[in-house]
């Protein structure tokens, strides 16, 4: 026996010892965990233990209706939790100075009924939508009155910031929790702490995390990712050995990890299929065999994969497009990929990236003849891709010291109503259409006695006027249930931009009640100003 031979026979020795009495491979048991319920169905299987409690699943929209008047006398049940215990479900990192909301936001509203609503919630949205929905996201309140301390509530918070592709949102909730710290760290939690990890780049920090933390019980794929990451690959190796003799790996894992471990064996060979789902970890083992997934299709989360700086500047400018469309990258993010290089051509994207390069070049120089030019075409090319209001938080600033006339000063007016600057826009602008004077009276919050230029500005218009709210967000509001019924407001003006005007006067008129004057505002421009087919 030569003695790289001896070597690996004494390595397979100690691994196999060590693994047997730490447990590490427990005989018998399944490394395919069922996915828990309150998890989106991408994520990794990263953690053998169960991740979350036994949850109902979340798969439908809460009803509209009325609850109907109890026909039962009993006694409701009573949550029970040890003195002292907190929830997770409190947890936030926007305090209520930021946010305006009552200590009190979710008062007694039940945690299933907020998950479902939380998990209705559509992707794309008004930016003004957009905007509350990460703040309620984020903020820091009491847990509902009934919180257990499942953290069920807070776990489907992350889970609608994961689905939106809010990464460092998501990290600075879960560190806020202290979710990951001591040796018995939340399984459910450290699940989604290492996707983010792994979607980032940041997968070597993850598998520090882990050995750090032996409370946790990783699945046999991630161990293995992890010993190989660790340069630990004897032990890698003999692991997957160990599982694929167990019965623990499933074919498609037993082949993808086989090439993870050694790509050189398997060169000249077939691709692997794709798997389906697609999870952060199967992503990145795909990426260091050379069989890169594309992200266009898959959850957004994924595209943060494709802002390194190593890929192909389209690849790159597609996945800013689509993670500033919905609110995860930065203006000033997108801005500098689209401004890093010249485009070598034309047409689509390059049309995108050379009319935002120009209206900048031109706002800089002062030229106000170029930036209207510019402007009209920058304005055409952002409407089709959903990133008109994008434009606006980037050149907004700039825009309003420069004096246009005619056609390119009111476009450069509405460019202003979709900025934070709206209202201070509208006051220094003299309109001369009946569209223009509706603007106006909108983004002054001063519409009596305007006339609505069609039946979209008709059902804004209305829901500055109604008294009457729709009874199921009146009973939220009345009830104390603040976070609820600011959630209920979010569905319907989902609807309303779909074009329910009923829903949009009802919901314009609920957010006012709630105190949310700026939303209801900002949330009508947008809806007259910006092309809702867009994205």
């Amino acid at each position: 026996m030569c003695a790289n031979q001896w070597n690996w026979t004494l390595t397979s020795l100690r691994y196999g010892a060590a693994l047997a009495l730490m447990g590490l491979v427990p005989i018998g048991a399944s490394a395919q965990q069922a996915e828990p319920l309150s998890a989106i169905n991408w994520l990794s299987n990263t953690v053998s233990t169960p991740a979350a409690p036994n949850l109902p699943p979340i798969t439908t929209k809460p009803s509209r209706k009325e609850a109907d008047v109890t026909r039962s006398a009993s006694v409701e049940s009573v949550t029970v939790r040890p003195l002292g215990a907190t929830s997770r479900d409190g947890v936030g990192i926007l305090p209520r100075s930021v946010t305006g909301f009552p200590a009190d936001f979710w008062g007694s509203s039940d945690v299933t009924e907020l998950r479902r609503a939380l998990a209705a919630l559509p992707l794309e949205q008004l930016p003004a939508a957009q905007n509350l929905t990460r703040m309620v996201l984020l903020a820091e309140v009491a847990p509902p009155q009934n919180a257990d301390l499942s953290g069920a509530l807070f776990s489907a918070r992350l889970d609608a910031l994961l689905a939106r592709g809010l990464l460092e949102e998501t990290g600075a909730l879960l560190d806020r929790a202290g979710a990951l710290k001591g040796a018995r760290p939340d399984p459910a939690l450290f699940r989604r702490a290492f996707d983010v990890a792994l979607l980032t780049g940041q997968e070597d920090q993850g598998c520090d995390t882990l050995r750090n933390a032996p409370g946790i019980s990783p699945s046999l794929p991630l161990r293995i990712f992890c010993l190989a990451r660790t340069g630990d690959w004897p032990a890698a190796a003999l692991t997957l050995e160990t599982g694929k003799a167990l019965g623990q790996l499933s074919e498609a894992e037993d082949a993808l990890l086989a090439r993870f471990l050694d790509p050189e064996l398997f060169e000249g060979m077939a691709d692997l299929p794709l798997p389906d789902p697609v999870s952060p970890l199967t992503f990145r083992m795909h990426e260091a065999i050379g069989q890169p997934i594309k992200t266009r299709g898959l959850p957004i989360a994924f595209a943060h994969a494709d802002l390194r700086s190593n890929l192909p500047w389209r690849e790159r400018i597609a996945a800013g497009e689509r993670l500033a469309r919905v609110g995860a990258l930065s203006a000033n993010g997108l801005f500098g990929i689209y401004t890093e290089r010249t485009p070598s051509a034309s047409g689509g994207v390059w049309e995108r990236v050379d009319a935002v390069q120009r209206l900048d070049r031109a706002l800089t120089a002062g030229d106000a003849a170029q930036v209207a030019r510019h402007l009209t075409r920058a304005w055409a090319a952002l409407g089709p891709v959903g990133l008109r209001p994008w434009m606006a938080e980037v050149f907004g600033p700039q825009l309003a010291k420069v004096e246009l006339t005619g056609a390119a000063g009111t476009l450069a007016f509405e460019v202003l109503l979709l900025t934070q600057s709206y209202e201070s826009a509208a006051i220094d602008f003299t309109p001369t259409t009946q569209r223009g004077r509706f603007e106006v009276a909108l983004a002054t919050g001063r519409l009596e006695g305007a006339t609505p230029h069609n039946e979209q500005a008709r059902a804004i218009s209305d829901g500055f006027t109604l008294t009457d709210l729709p009874p199921e967000g009146a009973a939220l509001i009345e009830s104390g249930q603040t976070g609820a019924a600011i959630l209920f407001a979010l569905d319907l003006l989902d609807s309303g931009a779909e074009g329910n005007m009923t829903d949009l006067s009802n919901a314009i008129a609920l957010l006012r009640r709630l105190g949310l004057e700026d939303t209801a505002r900002r949330a009508g421009l947008e809806l007259l100003l910006l092309p809702q087919s867009a994205g």
